[in-house]
């Protein structure tokens, strides 16, 4: 097996973000699982939350979802009172999906839930310190900018 001292610096990359993915999927699960979510549907609700409101049609293109599993997952959270969903007046075809009251505050006792990935990412940044977190946000940034402006087709 080779060390990882000499794989190429893109391989070492793509492996730390596959192994902090596979780690943030994990906690993902752990937390919609607690709160009686699937985790398309808690996908669903940390999307929208920054925003208030999105399309369906956003939402599926910020989340990746398949069609099929953004309608199951949307219908779940509208019938369990967590988001609301209406007709958009200039195109009937389109869903705007927005919180409810209980949905805000759902993604609130989340965020504060022990054990919850909002608590396990808090104590992750907790243990860098203030440069280190500047120097990896900056860097993150940096790669992200970078990687959204690369052609995928």
């Amino acid at each position: 097996m080779q060390n990882k001292d000499h794989l190429p610096r893109g391989i070492q990359l793509l492996r730390g973000f596959a192994r902090l993915n596979n780690n943030l999927t994990r906690f993902a699960q752990k937390t919609a699982s607690m709160n009686d979510l699937s985790v398309p549907q808690y996908i669903i609700l940390i999307t929208i939350a920054p925003q208030k409101e999105m399309t369906q049609k956003v939402v599926g293109e910020k989340t990746f979802l398949p069609k099929s599993t953004l309608s199951q997952a949307v219908d779940g959270l509208v019938q369990a009172g967590l988001l609301y969903r209406k007709q958009v007046e200039e195109n009937r075809r389109e869903m705007l999906l927005s919180l409810s009251n209980h949905g805000e505050e759902l993604l609130s006792n989340i965020h504060r839930q022990e054990g919850s990935i909002h608590q396990v990412a808090e104590s992750a940044v907790q243990s860098l310190s203030e440069q280190q977190f500047e120097d990896f946000m900056a860097t993150l940034q940096q790669m992200a900018v970078f990687f959204e402006d690369q052609p995928t087709e």
